[in-house]
């Protein structure tokens, strides 16, 4: 997608972890414990807010990477960003756009 803003969704969510040290789509190196995500559509860089609707916890992440590449998942976690949240597992999140950090948005 061409801009992110205004962004808002609700879907579910898991976590990724075992990537360490891979590079990520925007070439940067995966590492789990940082506040970071994947998304199938949003702009790279992309900062938004991860919302747990189970229990209200939230976590800013940087959408630096693609995926998840599984049916029914709207964002994957890194480690980091999951544990700040409580996920475990699968759960259902609500992402918000926060800002563009691209250079030139």
């Amino acid at each position: 997608m061409p801009s992110a803003v205004g962004y808002s969704e609700k879907g579910i969510a898991s976590w990724y972890g075992a990537e360490s040290g891979n590079r990520t789509a925007m070439g940067t190196r995966f590492y789990p414990q940082g506040l970071t995500a994947a998304h199938k559509t949003l702009p790279l860089p992309t900062k938004v807010r991860v919302t747990n609707l189970r229990n209200g916890r939230a976590v800013d992440v940087i959408v630096n990477d693609r995926g998840p590449f599984k049916k029914n998942r709207l964002i994957d976690l890194s480690h980091g960003a999951a544990k700040r949240i409580g996920l475990r597992g699968l759960t259902e999140v609500k992402v918000e756009y926060l800002k563009s950090m691209a250079s030139n948005p």
